[in-house]
């Protein structure tokens, strides 16, 4: 009878062993893993943190940038198949005057775009387009001249175009006429010494007529200057180069000097260009044009910049100031064509005769090149001549 009873208790403790064990293990170790998740909230405090600091500083700085944010954004060139061709009221109105200002819209060019009228030799277009579109240009400002629409049929052969070799400076030269007819180069002459035609400049004048006078541009400011009664014109390229060395106040004493003309008899006239809002500058050229003139502190304003990493990336910029209270991002902006305005006044012009097309390049590229907006791209005319 002891025997039996020793082979029952043995299997008990074994049977009982393996459920305890397995069980207890389990429980303990997903219990920590589900309550895991909970504590991550770091994502909530880092938006709300950054939501201050994003917004900017409440002054008429604000104000002053938002147009030019606006159309910071690059438009896409227009697909208009016709040339277009910009005029001022106020030259339109001499009956002997031709001129114009080039846009990007109507030429054979697609480097740039599709129906681009690149008018200068770049490295991405090809010269027959380029002369191509020259053509299609000329054309179209004879037949927009007042006296050409009184006509049936615009002139049969289309005047020389005379361009420079445009480094900017201060160098302006005379034109004496084009010679051939034909040729739509270059052609300079010194009448006293007969020298060989000279090329860099950035400054035309001529009393001849037949004959259009040529700057081009991508940023800088085309000015056309025009005596009404000595039928005398001029064309110039302002950049902030040529402005520091003054170049339209040099060209009306250039045009007092070959022509005899009187500044009261003069109608200028700037065109499309960089605007304050976009002409963002370093401290060269401020330091430059405070060495130049009196009234320099007048031609730059502090403009808020919303594209810049300051204002769009506050957490790499952090200090000991509260959010929203640090210092604003400023950049330093000059206006053009108040500094060129200024120096026609003090050539003698009338402020009633200075007239400005008020057209920013860089804000327009829809419808102008812009080498400080695109960097590769393609290049415009101004053009004037006497009929």
């Amino acid at each position: 009878m002891k025997k039996p009873a020793k082979t029952s208790q043995q299997p008990t403790p074994r049977a009982a062993a393996k459920p305890v064990a397995k069980p207890a293990a389990k429980p303990s170790r997903k219990a920590p893993a589900k309550s895991a998740p909970k504590p991550v909230a770091k994502p909530a405090r880092a938006k709300s943190s950054a939501k201050p600091a994003a917004k900017p500083p409440a002054s008429t700085l604000k104000t002053q940038r938002a147009l030019r944010d606006r159309e910071r954004a690059t438009r896409r060139p227009s697909r208009t198949p016709g040339v277009q061709v910009l005029s001022a009221p106020q030259l339109t109105a001499i009956p002997w005057l031709v001129h114009g200002f080039s846009t990007r819209t109507g030429g054979v060019s697609t480097e740039y775009g599709s129906h681009q009228l690149n008018l200068g030799f770049t490295e991405e277009d090809t010269r027959p387009n380029v002369e191509r579109n020259r053509q299609k240009f000329i054309a179209k400002v004879l037949a927009a001249s007042p006296v050409a629409k009184l006509k049936a049929a615009p002139p049969a052969k289309p005047w020389p175009l005379v361009l420079l070799n445009q480094v900017h400076s201060g160098a302006i030269h005379r034109v004496w006429g084009a010679n051939p007819p034909e040729d739509a180069r270059l052609t300079l002459r010194d009448a006293r010494r007969g020298s060989a035609p000279q090329t860099a400049g950035d400054g035309l004048i001529t009393n001849a007529r037949g004959v259009l006078l040529g700057v081009k541009v991508a940023d800088c400011y085309p000015i056309i200057l025009a005596d009404r009664r000595k039928k005398a014109v001029g064309i110039f390229h302002a950049g902030w180069r040529g402005t520091v060395q003054r170049i339209v106040e040099k060209g009306v004493g250039e045009m007092r000097r070959h022509f005899r003309c009187r500044p009261q008899d003069l109608v200028a006239v700037i065109g499309p260009g960089i605007g304050a809002c976009c002409y963002e500058i370093g401290e060269e050229v401020e330091s430059r044009f405070e060495s130049q003139f009196a009234y320099a502190p007048t031609l730059f304003e502090d403009v808020f910049d919303s594209w810049s990493l300051k204002t769009k990336y506050p957490m790499l910029f952090l200090n000991q100031r509260a959010p929203g209270h640090g210092e604003p991002a400023l950049s330093r902006h000059l206006d053009l064509v108040k500094a060129n305005r200024q120096q026609l006044l003090d050539a003698g012009l009338p402020a009633e005769n200075i007239h400005a097309l008020g057209l920013c390049t860089s804000c327009r590229t829809d419808i102008f090149f812009s080498y400080r907006k695109e960097r590769v791209t393609g290049r415009m005319l101004a053009v004037v001549g006497i009929r």
